[in-house]
């Protein structure tokens, strides 16, 4: 059963408005700073409408998985703190921050915009494994838009610390080479409300949405999709979708160029 700002919002996506008074295919503003935790490898803060984000990269130098002896190791990591939102609970980590976690974690994995064999120090022995951490510090929704900008923004912005191999020591008072980032993998977020496409929805819009789906795109590729909070989209819809993930990507991929 629907609440009544939910039946309001609603009524509001069938005269093609929204409660912000943005058009049905129009995002928020998007603010991007880097470099906001000094003591990190590489950091960023993303502010998407009134949804706030900082990401974090820290690294460490672990043993390789088996299969993969000569590539690093990729971890993200997403933190969902109550002070986010009166719907966040502390404890271990739900559904939504698992979803978000996988989500970005695919579409940086998945578009190849690492180049993980370049973190290998030692075949087989050490390689470089990179920390993404991503704090939700406002929630106003689509978290995993802003949360995939913030992750390759801070990646792009990571400097890799000095490593000894004899002493199997680190030194993360000197960073000079940068994270090998060579692509910018981008996420973009589409509702469904009573038949209609919504790009980048608030919080409210979220609650009343009937499905979601996140695309992530590199140039002109799909590498990342992501289908939720049930529902469905038709064959028509998923071409549009697609046509507006790469049109936005793209500008998004612009901005972020402009910041790092």
């Amino acid at each position: 059963m629907f609440k009544p700002e939910m039946e309001y919002v609603r009524k509001l996506i069938e005269e093609d408005s929204r409660i912000d008074g943005r058009k049905l295919d129009e995002m928020r503003k998007i603010e991007i700073q880097t470099g906001i935790y000094p003591k990190a490898e590489g950091s960023a803060l993303v502010k998407l409408g009134e949804t706030l984000v900082a990401v974090g990269v820290k690294m460490g130098v672990k043993e390789p998985f088996p299969d993969t002896p000569d590539e690093g190791i990729l971890i993200v990591n997403a933190e969902f703190p109550p002070i986010a939102s009166p719907e966040f609970e502390p404890g271990p980590p739900g559904e939504e921050t698992i979803e978000l976690a996988r989500v970005v974690d695919r579409g940086i994995r998945e578009s190849g915009c690492i180049d993980f064999e370049k973190l290998c120090i030692k075949s087989g022995e050490k390689v470089w494994t990179v920390f993404v951490d991503i704090h939700v510090l406002n929630n106003d929704g689509d978290l995993i838009t802003a949360s995939g900008i913030g992750a390759i923004a801070a990646l792009l912005n990571a400097k890799i610390p000095k490593y000894n191999e004899e002493t199997d020591e680190i030194d993360y008072s000197q960073r000079t080479e940068s994270l090998p980032v060579s692509k910018i993998p981008v996420p973009i977020t589409v509702a469904k409300i009573n038949g209609k496409l919504i790009l980048d929805p608030c919080k409210e819009e979220e609650e009343a949405m009937d499905a979601r789906i996140t695309i992530t795109t590199i140039e002109d590729t799909i590498c990342a999709i992501q289908k939720g909070h049930g529902g469905y989209f038709t064959e028509d819809e998923l071409k549009r979708i697609v046509d507006i993930a790469m049109e936005k990507g793209k500008e998004i991929r612009e901005l972020i160029r402009s910041k790092v």
